[in-house]
C-alpha cells in the first residue's frame, strides 16, 4: 500500500528567520505522525539552515527546482550536488509555475527528471492542466503529452529486455503531481472525483509493472478542510500543497488528519 505523502511547496515565501520560526513551530505539531511521509520545500537561501533545523525530525527537506546540468555558466541556476550538500532528499520539477512563467518544456522537465536521479534527488514531477484546456476538453490530452514527454525513456523502457531492473530502480524513486493549473492559488479545487479521474489516467500511462507503486499527489488548492475528502480517494496519494503550507497550523492540519 502507498504511504501518503504531504509536500510543502513555499513559492517564493519566508525569510531565514520565518522559516526557522515556522519548523520551531510545526515539529512539535507533527512528531508523532508516522502513517504520512512529510516535506518542505522552501526557497533556495533558506536550505542551508533548514538541514540544521529539521535535523532529527520527521519532516523531509526539498528543493523547488534544479537545473540539469551539475555545473557551469547558468546564472541564476541551481545544480543536483548543490542541493544535496545542504541536505535536501527532494526536488520538485516540471511545476507549473516554472512551465508558464519560465518556459519549461516537457524536453527540459525529462532532463532535469534524469539529472535528479542521477544526483541520488527524489524527484516529483509535476503535470496538469490550464482551464483553457479544461473547458476545451483537452485534459487527458494535455496530461498524456505531458507524462510521456516528460518521462521519455522510463516510460518506454523495456521492461523485458536490458536495463529493465535500472528503470524499475528509477520509477522506485518518483512521485509525480497532478496540479491542475486553474485550481493553483485561487482557491478553487477539482472535486476528488474530478482529480481521481485524472489521477486514475495518469496511473494508467505508467508501466504495469510500476504502476501501482507510483505515488501521485494532487497540486491544487489543497486545504485541512477538503484534505481527507480528497485522500479518500484510491489514486490520490497524497498532497503538493502551496498556501496552505505556509503556516505550521495549517501543513500540521494536511499531516494529522485520520
Amino acid at each position: 500500500m502507498r504511504k501518503l505523502f504531504m509536500a510543502g511547496n513555499w513559492k517564493m515565501h519566508m525569510t531565514e528567520s520565518e522559516a526557522l520560526n515556522f519548523v520551531k513551530q510545526v515539529k512539535p505539531l507533527v512528531a508523532d505522525v508516522t502513517d504520512k511521509d512529510m516535506l518542505i520545500c522552501p526557497p533556495f537561501p533558506v536550505l542551508s539552515r533548514m538541514q540544521d533545523a529539521l535535523k532529527d525530525s520527521n519532516v523531509a527537506l526539498g528543493a523547488q527546482n534544479m537545473h540539469f546540468e551539475e555545473k557551469g555558466a547558468f546564472t541564476g541556476e541551481v545544480s543536483g550536488p548543490m542541493l544535496k550538500a545542504v541536505g535536501c532528499e527532494y526536488v520538485i520539477i516540471g511545476h507549473s509555475e516554472r512551465r508558464q512563467y519560465f518556459g519549461e518544456t516537457n524536453e527540459i522537465v525529462n532532463k532535469k527528471l534524469k539529472a535528479a536521479l542521477n544526483h541520488d534527488l527524489l524527484p516529483i514531477v509535476c503535470v496538469g492542466e490550464s482551464l483553457e484546456q479544461r473547458e476545451n476538453n483537452e485534459t487527458m490530452k494535455v496530461i498524456e503529452a505531458q507524462i510521456r514527454e516528460s518521462f521519455k525513456d522510463l516510460i518506454t523502457a523495456d521492461f523485458k529486455g536490458t536495463g529493465a531492473d535500472l528503470a524499475i530502480n528509477d520509477w522506485s524513486q518518483i512521485t509525480i503531481a497532478y496540479e491542475p493549473v486553474w485550481a493553483i492559488g485561487t482557491g478553487k479545487t477539482a472535486s476528488p472525483e474530478q482529480a481521481q479521474e485524472v489521477h486514475a489516467f495518469i496511473r494508467s500511462l505508467l508501466p504495469k509493472e510500476v504502476a501501482q507503486k507510483v505515488r501521485i499527489l494532487y497540486g491544487g488548492s489543497v486545504k485541512p478542510d477538503n484534505v481527507k475528502e480528497l485522500m479518500a480517494k484510491p489514486d490520490i496519494d497524497g498532497g503538493l500543497v502551496g498556501g496552505a503550507s505556509l503556516k505550521p497550523e495549517s501543513f500540521a492540519g494536511l499531516c494529522v488528519f485520520d
